[in-house]
């Protein structure tokens, strides 16, 4: 038919050869020749960071501990509070918005926001830096696989890779460091009784609690290695809603899929007042999240999961810049609420900063697509994959949040846990503390290995309920 075509038009081969060439190629452009992943875990990290720190700050790749450190005592999988490792050091210096100039070309549009909006009590105190920890081998031999196989499909709603580690440790494309973010080595099994504050820019506060159990089948090890199935779940997730008093009761339980083109997350809801479970139409995007107030949308979580449909995804790079890192001491069992919140932001004096670098991750709405944040700014450590900090803009193209989170090293699921996240609103003010457990005699209880699929269907969640 092709050969038809050509004659009766008259055309050359060529361009419609080096077309289809043109798409085999961007189709494969994530997979790495074998020479190119050998690099991981020598002059790379099995992740594809650079191990080599920088004159201005950067630290030095050490990844000397895969698991407790020296001196730690831990009781594994027991919600056991971090301890924190670096509690002697002090900051190197601390960025106020007198010094700010000195620094700006590290910092991203909306922490300089923050700068602008609470001169006088908001401060970044930047630390020592350190990159101790490592993964596994286990999981860096499934990074290093899929350096070789890994490759987006679908029209970026999936991904053809292994399970159990990030598919690009040498990401070119946006949707690659998306699709990094969204499945990273992380918490098998989690169950965490967690607090929200909503902090009202007249520094009142309104509570929510909920108890979340949440399964990670992508992380299971007994998956680590298998590759992605077309219909495979990615997730399954339960929030049995404590506060406020007018949600108590309420229980939701979700699954998440691993490709979004042949499947769609899908979400059910136990309410008190009928006693009835109904299933959501659609869960998800910029729908506000349960015991929020509205400050988090479900697709804001850890700044962005769910489907990637609605966004275009471009690759801005890596940079140098300011962000959480080892923030051990914001989540020790000594740190009280009263400490932590304070007017317009959280307490300065329990954040640590170091620099690092980040991959740039930039979603723009797609047209004929809607979200309340037309535009997303993500920065990823280059040693996780995952997103730390973000910078969200309305329809208009204006800056309206700044958000972050406080990552840790968890000696029980040997990688990166996600802590207490920020959300403020550069706007009308006011932020959301999330994911507060701090005051709770229990933290996460991670990796225990006590959850399993039925354990988040509806009929799990009418139970909770009742």
């Amino acid at each position: 038919m092709w050969k038809e075509i050509l004659v009766k038009k008259k055309m050359s081969t060529a361009p419609l050869m080096a077309a289809v060439c043109l798409l085999w190629s961007a189709a494969a452009v994530a997979k790495v020749p074998a020479s190119e992943a050998d690099k991981l875990g020598k002059e790379l990290t099995c992740t594809g960071a650079e191990k080599a720190g920088t004159a201005s700050g950067v630290p030095e790749y050490s990844g000397k501990w895969a698991g407790v450190p020296p001196g730690v005592e831990w009781k594994p999988h027991t919600g056991q509070h971090p301890v924190d490792i670096y509690a002697s050091e002090k900051p190197l210096f601390t960025i106020t918005a007198e010094n700010l100039s000195q620094y700006a070309s590290r910092l991203s549009d909306g922490q300089k926001a923050m700068f602008a909006k609470y001169p006088k009590t908001f401060r970044i105190p930047v630390y020592p830096g350190h990159r101790d920890f490592r993964y596994t081998d286990e999981v860096c031999a499934v990074v290093k696989k899929n350096a070789v196989e890994a490759e987006v499909i679908d029209g970026g709603l999936g991904i053809k890779s292994n399970k159990g580690g990030i598919a690009f440790p040498f990401p070119k494309t946006g949707e690659e460091l998306l699709w990094n973010n969204l499945l990273p080595a992380r918490a098998y099994t989690e169950r965490v009784l967690r607090d929200n504050a909503n902090v009202r820019s007249d520094s009142s506060i309104t509570w929510g609690r909920q108890q979340n159990n949440n399964l990670d089948l992508f992380s299971d090890p007994a998956q680590r290695g298998k590759p992605i199935g077309r219909d495979d779940i990615m997730a399954y997730s339960l929030a049995h809603t404590l506060l406020p008093e007018r949600d108590k009761g309420n229980v939701s339980t979700s699954s998440e899929p691993l490709n979004f083109n042949h499947n769609k997350r899908l979400t059910w809801v136990y309410d008190p007042g009928t006693r009835r479970v109904r299933q959501v139409p659609e869960y998800g995007f910029d729908q506000p999240l349960g015991g929020t107030s509205g400050k988090l949308t479900i697709d804001s979580d850890r700044l962005f999961n769910g489907s990637p449909e609605r966004y275009n995804w471009k690759s801005l790079g890596k940079r140098e810049m300011y962000i959480p890192a080892n923030s051990f001491k914001i989540h020790t069992k000594n740190v009280k609420y009263a400490d932590l919140l304070k007017p317009g932001h959280a307490n300065p004096d329990l954040m640590r900063y170091e620099l690092r670098r980040v991959w740039v991750l930039e979603g723009t709405v797609k047209e004929g697509y809607r979200h309340m944040y037309g535009k997303r700014v993500m920065f990823l450590d280059e040693d996780s994959g995952m997103a730390v900090a973000g910078d969200f803009y309305d329809a208009r193209g204006q800056l309206w949040q700044h958000a972050f989170i406080n990552y840790y090293y968890d000696y029980d699921i040997l990688a990166f846990q996600a802590g207490t996240s920020f959300y403020h609103d550069l706007v009308s003010g006011g932020y959301l503390a999330y994911n507060l457990f701090q005051e709770r005699p229990v933290g996460p209880i991670l990796n225990k290995g006590d959850l399993k699929p039925a354990d988040f269907t509806p009929e799990a969640a009418r139970n909770q309920g009742t």
